[in-house]
Formats: structure tokens, C-alpha cells, sequence
């Protein structure tokens, strides 16, 4: 049972309104997520453009930005971002197959180059055990081809999810899928 209440928009101030109405635009519709972050309204901002900043630009591909999420959600056991980023996945095209692949840590099978292979990885790493990377994981990204633009990104797209699924877990927040 969710610790706080998901708001609706006729719930929420004007400003708050606004911000619902571009993640609709973005999304189709306002995940529980942001309604719970509405309780907060700088954060609820905060989070949409760091959202936006993290998943819609830079150098990195969208398929790639997902796997990061998804497999970091997973390594968290936040259902509700595997469900939701398991989901983007399957509409951008890959089948069920490619899917269970990326869950099972198979990129090679979807497609995925060495370079973003050993980039998913350490971010993997990273959420796992950040304290505790040797510096031969960053010399292997490295010598993958990994900028330090695109390995800033990756972080950032980590970070991002790591945040959310202690948000997520630990408010108890509903899956609305």
C-alpha cells in the first residue's frame, strides 16, 4: 500500500498543472511517480528536467538509455520501473525474445556493440558496489571508445533511476500498468 497519495490534477496548483501537462505530453500520460513527487513541487520540476536531460538528449541511444535503466532497476528489484522501462523497450520495437535477452544480460544478442556492452556493464558495477571499481573497468571503457561525455551520460542516467527506485521502493508507489 503506497505511503502517499499518487495527485491527480485536480489536486495540485496551476504550476503544478503545467508540469503534469508536458510529462502527459512526453509520456502519454503522468506516471504515479511524478503524482507523488507533486507533493513537493520543486522536486517534481527538478526530477522532470533531470528526466528530460538524462533520457531525451546527448550521445547516447534511446535503447541504450533504457537497458541502463532497466537493468539497474532490476538489480535494485524496483518492479515498478522494470515494468515501466520493459515497456518503452517493447514499443521501441524489440520483441519479447530481445527483451528477455537484455534481462538476462545477453546484449550481444540485441545488438548491442562492446562499447555499450562494457558501458551497461559498469554502471551496473557502479550501482552495485561504487566503492569498490578498479580502475582496470574504467580503462576497458575506455579503450571501448567510451568518451567522457558519454560516460558522464551513462552515470546520469544510473544515478537517475538509482534515485527513483529508492523514491519508488520505499514510498510503495503503485505500478499504474
Amino acid at each position: 500500500m503506497p505511503h502517499l497519495k499518487a495527485l491527480n490534477s485536480d489536486e495540485v496548483s496551476q504550476d503544478v498543472q503545467n508540469i503534469f501537462a508536458e510529462i502527459e505530453q512526453g509520456f502519454g500520460a503522468v506516471p504515479n511517480l511524478f503524482k507523488t513527487y507533486a507533493h513537493y513541487p520543486p522536486l517534481l520540476r527538478a526530477n522532470w528536467e533531470k528526466m528530460k536531460a538524462t533520457m531525451e538528449t546527448g550521445q547516447l541511444s534511446g535503447k541504450l538509455k533504457q537497458t541502463i535503466a532497466l537493468l539497474v532497476s532490476q538489480d535494485n528489484s524496483t518492479e515498478y520501473c522494470i515494468a515501466a522501462h520493459s515497456q518503452i523497450l517493447l514499443d521501441m520495437g524489440l520483441s519479447e525474445t530481445e527483451l528477455q535477452d537484455i534481462r538476462k544480460g545477453k546484449l550481444e544478442k540485441v545488438g548491442f556493440s562492446d562499447k555499450e556492452i562494457q558501458l551497461v556493464e559498469l554502471m551496473r558495477q557502479v550501482n552495485r558496489d561504487p566503492n569498490h571499481i578498479p580502475n582496470t573497468e574504467f580503462e576497458a571503457v575506455k579503450q571501448a571508445g567510451v568518451s567522457d561525455a558519454e560516460l558522464v551520460e551513462a552515470y546520469g542516467v544510473m544515478e537517475t533511476f538509482v534515485s527513483f527506485n529508492k523514491f519508488l521502493d520505499s514510498l510503495e508507489v503503485e505500478i499504474e500498468m
